[in-house]
């Protein structure tokens, strides 16, 4: 049977501000309320519990304050409310991996099947309405069959807490108002001018007469809260199925602390990885504090991986991005992505073959600590391509990517271990127009050539010319190859030059010497170790 918790919290826009100012504590010098401006008008939006006797949402500010002088008045901000309580219903998620916002002060929480796991329904509703409390959140919250009657019995409810028992929804119904049945405002002012003032007094209607009078949506809220009607909810995405969770008898603050709760997450969740002959790709650990917040770190993997030891460097390596506060009183440890992966040969005594199982591993390992540290995509490996052009000779790939290309690397041509992004043009100085330079300028610095080896020509690919103006355009600079452009971009000779330091650079020279023509042009390309 479908069990359905509504957690109702009566001074959230308010009880949310005053938390997001830095107290934690809901009482206050002044009761409060909000306000919104329209047409230079303030309306209450949001009224302080504590003033609900006098005070309502819809009152303009000016009669509120004839009323209540004393108030203190905070601006409407409905998308940071609506924002703070999408994180506290993924907090719910402790409890159930199925939690939705309930409008704009509440939160739907589906227990079905759950609520064993915390000790019964009951234990679960007393414990979240007193974690709420000890966070300056006032809270009420109802279990029962449909969403309709906990939802009713969380803001009419004699208690703070209330379970409904299974099937007992309409006989607890019965004695409530209308007007906890969702229905507009016009309609509840209806049924009470015809003297329908409670729940009960709608079961003896015919559901014809019932829509005839109070309209279709008046006998589906009906339907839906004593279970006649199934009503449908939108949770947020689910949990992930392989997720490790720890809870802590006491808050915890401290880095070793933390890194030994790590640990044994990382350990618990490859288990379960181990079961289902799974390795985890991308991951994501979150710390639940005690004020509420949730602060979550995630890491991404270069091959599946269940070692407990790497996973848990890969979040250990970064607490120092965790602010515990009061302290942390939930971890939660998910694999948000997984891929098969098979057994492996442990590591024998010796050196790790290139290219094998075990030696693949180290390598990925060491990958991931560098992104982790550096950011994702970080570490690239460079593979070779089928051009003549030295920038698009290699292509920067991930390091375990599978890449179709049958081009060789040039080993019998040497090419510069840093190749520039664009090539830099430089004055340069040579003896014959098509000898190497005997000096030449580049960033200001005069370097003098004391061994030179070249030419390397490479002329321009021709085939692909409006690839190479596009390309060209895109990068910025004329060193394209371009038929149309013998001057700059038909060929280049490329020389490796030594300087008097011993410093090695790979410069061109851009087209040939013609008489008719400008002098060719040279260009710095890139810089050898």
């Amino acid at each position: 049977m479908r069990r359905v918790m509504s957690l109702w919290l009566p001074g959230w826009p308010i009880e949310r501000q005053r938390r997001a100012g830095g107290s934690l504590s809901a009482p206050s010098a002044k009761p409060a309320v909000v306000v919104d401006w329209v047409g230079g008008r303030g309306v209450l939006t949001a009224v302080d519990p504590a003033l609900a006797a006098s005070l309502a949402p819809g009152m303009a500010l000016a009669d509120a304050r004839a009323i209540e002088p004393g108030i203190t008045v905070l601006a409407a901000d409905p998308a940071g409310d609506q924002a703070a309580l999408q994180r506290l219903a993924l907090w719910c998620g402790r409890y159930s991996p199925w939690t939705a916002p309930a409008g704009g002060d509440g939160v739907w929480i589906d227990l079905t099947g759950a609520a064993h796991l915390h000790g019964g329904e009951g234990d679960i509703a007393h414990e979240l309405v007193a974690r709420l409390e000890r966070q300056g959140i006032k809270a009420r919250a109802a279990i029962a069959d449909t969403p309709g009657a906990a939802w009713a019995m969380a803001r009419a409810g004699a208690r703070p807490v209330t379970v409904v028992p299974p099937g007992a929804a309409r006989v607890a119904l019965a004695l409530l108002p209308v007007r906890v049945l969702r229905l507009p405002s016009e309609t509840v002012e209806l049924m009470e001018r015809l003297g329908l003032r409670r729940i009960g007094d709608l079961y003896k209607l015919p559901r014809p007469s019932l829509v005839a009078r109070f309209g279709l949506t008046a006998a589906e809220r009906l339907d839906q809260a004593l279970g006649n009607l199934p009503e449908p909810l939108s949770p947020l995405p689910p949990e992930p199925v392989r997720a490790a969770h720890r809870r802590f008898a006491e808050p915890i603050a401290r880095p070793e602390d933390l890194a030994a709760a790590i640990a044994s997450l990382a350990q618990a969740l490859c288990r379960f990885l181990a079961a289902d002959g799974m390795g985890a790709r991308r991951l994501r650990l979150a710390f639940y504090r005690v004020d509420g917040a949730v602060i979550a770190l995630e890491a991404g993997t270069a091959q599946p991986s269940r070692d407990p030891r790497h996973l848990a460097r890969l979040f250990v390596e970064r607490l120092d991005r965790v602010e515990p506060d009061l302290g942390i009183e939930d971890m939660r440890l998910e694999a948000l992505g997984t891929e098969r992966l098979a057994e492996k040969q442990a590591a024998l005594a010796g050196a790790l073959p290139a290219g094998s199982a075990v030696g693949d591993a180290a390598l990925a390992a060491l990958v991931d600590r560098l992104e982790n540290r550096l950011g994702a995509g970080s570490v690239t490996l460079h593979r070779p391509q089928d051009s003549h052009l030295p920038e698009r000779a290699a292509n920067p790939a991930p390091v375990f990517a599978t890449v179709k290309s049958g081009a060789p690397w040039p080993l019998d041509r040497p090419r510069p271990i840093r190749l520039l992004a664009r090539p830099e043009p430089v004055e340069a100085v040579a003896p014959v127009p098509d000898d190497p330079p005997l000096l030449f300028r580049w960033r200001r610095h005069l370097h003098r050539v004391r061994l030179a080896d070249g030419p390397e020509r490479i002329l321009g690919e021709w085939w692909r010319e409006k690839e190479e103006k596009r390309y060209a355009g895109e990068k910025g600079w004329r060193g394209g190859f371009s038929p149309a452009d013998e001057q700059e971009g038909a060929l280049r000779d490329y020389y490796h030059v030594e300087d008097m330091e011993g410093r090695r650079f790979w410069l061109y020279r851009a087209g040939l010497h013609r008489p008719e023509a400008a002098a060719p042009r040279w260009y710095l390309h890139g810089v050898f170790a």
